[in-house]
Order: C-alpha cells, then sequence, then structure tokens
C-alpha cells in the first residue's frame, strides 16, 4: 500500500496545491503506468473477443497441413 505524506499548500484559504517527497511522486506515477497498461490490456482483450482461438494441437496440425 502506498503511504501518502502530502503538504498541502492554501491560496484563498482553500487547499490549492500538494507538495510530495520525490519519493511519493515516483511511486503515484509507477502505479499510474500500471493502471495505464492494465486498461490498455483490458481493451486489447475486449476488442479480440469475437477473433478465435485455437490451442496447441490445432496449430500444430495448421502448420502440418501447409507444409509441402
Amino acid at each position: 500500500m502506498l503511504n501518502l505524506h502530502p503538504n498541502f499548500i492554501a491560496k484563498n484559504g482553500k487547499n490549492e496545491f500538494v507538495v510530495l517527497t520525490y519519493d511519493e511522486f515516483t511511486q503515484i506515477q509507477s502505479l499510474l503506468e500500471d493502471l495505464e497498461d492494465l486498461q490498455d490490456l483490458r481493451q486489447a482483450k475486449q476488442e479480440q473477443e469475437e477473433e478465435p482461438t485455437y490451442s496447441l494441437e490445432e496449430v500444430k496440425a495448421m502448420l502440418d497441413d501447409s507444409s509441402p
């Protein structure tokens, strides 16, 4: 679990900015990249949902049939 220690900077009495340590920032950045990768994977899987799938045995048979 990510443990953050943010420092808030107020402007006109409202929190306007947040300061994090560089380590915390890079941890968040890494988690966001992982999330983006997961979203890309899910989208790719969804796009290929209608594509046929083949077992290893079926692929071997197809390759044997296509060889001269």
